[in-house]
């Protein structure tokens, strides 16, 4: 499904690539959840169609839908999120993939409880790689 070089093959440079610091940044500091999106289909398409980056994407454009109004669309998006991110490890491209996971579910049990109002809740990506981080403050998006 990921090619047998296993789930990292070919990403090794995405961590550094200024997209993914602009998505990380989008994500976080700004919470653009729309720009998260075209900064990273851009590096999805460029990087095999990368499931893990796929989940990245997901979880962003979930959170876009719900903090519209969306929340059925939320729902499926974080669903499908949450399936691409769950084959890989708790660390990958200097993220908590784990606490990005626990966020998606805690999102999805608020959805489920109120499907027609469940107030929007934002939460940010965990970086845990000192490179990202810094890149990620020294952005100028």
């Amino acid at each position: 499904m990921r090619g047998s070089g296993g789930p990292a093959s070919g990403l090794n440079d995405v961590a550094k690539d200024e997209r993914f610091v602009a998505f990380v940044t989008y994500f976080n500091r700004d919470r653009d959840y729309f720009e998260c999106h075209e900064v990273m289909e851009e590096l999805w398409l460029e990087n095999g169609r990368s499931s893990l980056l796929q989940g990245l994407l997901q979880a962003a454009v979930g959170l876009h839908h719900w903090d519209n109004g969306n929340r059925s669309g939320a729902v499926k998006l974080m669903k499908a999120s949450l399936d691409k991110l769950g084959g890989y490890p708790d660390e990958m491209l200097g993220l908590d993939l784990r606490s990005l996971r626990d966020e998606l579910e805690i999102s999805l049990e608020a959805l489920a409880a109120a499907p027609d109002h469940a107030l929007f809740r934002a939460f940010r990506l965990n970086v845990l790689d000192e490179h990202v981080r810094i890149a990620v403050e020294g952005s100028l998006i």
